[in-house]
């Protein structure tokens, strides 16, 4: 039998079985950037390597009148009605404003106390310790530095940059290993201070207190079996106060380089306090004694050109 082609009309409605190219970018689209494969019906964001995540209503607010460089809004739409001032600031700025589940939001931030609500923001800059300096100078004031040696545990961290920002400390030194990172929970703990105080990762923490010790600095320890107590150190002046890890304390090599150590005396049965709220108490009773003025030194007696007694 002769083969007989089909017309061309029949051939015009079969559909184009051939192989095209992969188009990547059509594929890549099907989902936002910003979201990550379903987890159940719970589609959990997920921050690029150069992005920063800060959760909680203050924080973010902090943020925003700090004028940190915004990515986008990240909202959980129960509570949106309850944030409808940072969406509409938001919406002034032109910023995504994303949707998720609380649940994905938690995941997101590691913990649970975002209220609903977390702003996308670029990466952090540090300081260093001459800017801590220069902003001491630019005021005014006697430098002023909380120092962490090693703590371990987030909430900490940030409880103790809330009260080095009330205490108006000029900038905090911390290491760079073996330290409680600047998690989205430390971000929330310190209620916006990350944003107005200056931080500063040093690669050698000994190293950075004789250099602040050069520099004019007193630096005094917080140490429970320490011989004098916070009101008996005299806190007044340039200084920095270091407080230790929750479990280990000072580090043998940052005592040695402490000028003085201090103690919180205990009238309970309780034998230490928690970290952040040991520093905070020193920090303020530092701010006490810095508001009042040093007294003058007593006059020098007169000495009489006649008999070797002092003159009345």
């Amino acid at each position: 039998m002769p083969f007989r082609p089909w017309p061309a009309d029949r051939r015009a409605r079969l559909p184009d079985r051939r192989p095209r190219p992969f188009d990547r970018g059509a594929a890549v689209h099907r989902r936002p950037p910003f979201e990550a494969p379903f987890a159940g019906r719970m589609i959990v964001p997920r921050l690029a390597p150069e992005e920063e995540l800060v959760a909680g209503r203050r924080p973010v607010e902090e943020a925003f009148a700090a004028g940190r460089p915004a990515i986008r809004l990240v909202i959980v739409p129960q509570r949106r009605e309850a944030l409808e001032r940072l969406v509409l600031h938001a919406t002034t700025l032109r910023l995504p404003i994303v949707e998720v589940e609380g649940g994905s939001l938690t995941a997101l931030a590691g913990f649970d106390g975002h209220q609903g609500v977390a702003l996308v923001v670029g990466p952090r800059r540090y300081a260093t310790p001459d800017e801590v300096i220069a902003r001491a100078l630019e005021r005014r004031e006697p430098p002023f530095v909380l120092v962490l040696d090693s703590l371990e545990d987030p909430q900490n961290v940030g409880s103790l940059l809330r009260s080095a920002e009330a205490a108006g400390a000029h900038g905090v030194l911390f290491p760079t290993r073996r330290q409680a990172p600047l998690s989205p929970a430390a971000v929330k703990a310190a209620a916006g201070a990350t944003e107005h105080l200056l931080l500063c990762p040093v690669d050698d923490l000994p190293a950075a207190l004789v250099d602040l010790q050069g520099r004019g600095l007193r630096v005094v320890g917080a140490e429970t079996g320490a011989a004098l107590t916070a009101r008996e150190t005299d806190l007044r002046g340039p200084l920095a106060i270091v407080v230790g890890s929750e479990g280990q304390g000072l580090g043998p090599a940052v005592r040695r380089r402490c000028d003085a150590l201090m103690r919180i005396p205990m009238r309970g049965q309780v034998g230490s306090l928690n970290a952040a709220v040991a520093g905070s108490i020193l920090l303020f009773e530092a701010v006490g004694q810095r508001g009042v003025a040093p007294e003058p030194p007593p006059p020098t007696p007169r000495r009489s050109t006649r008999g070797g007694r002092p003159a009345g």
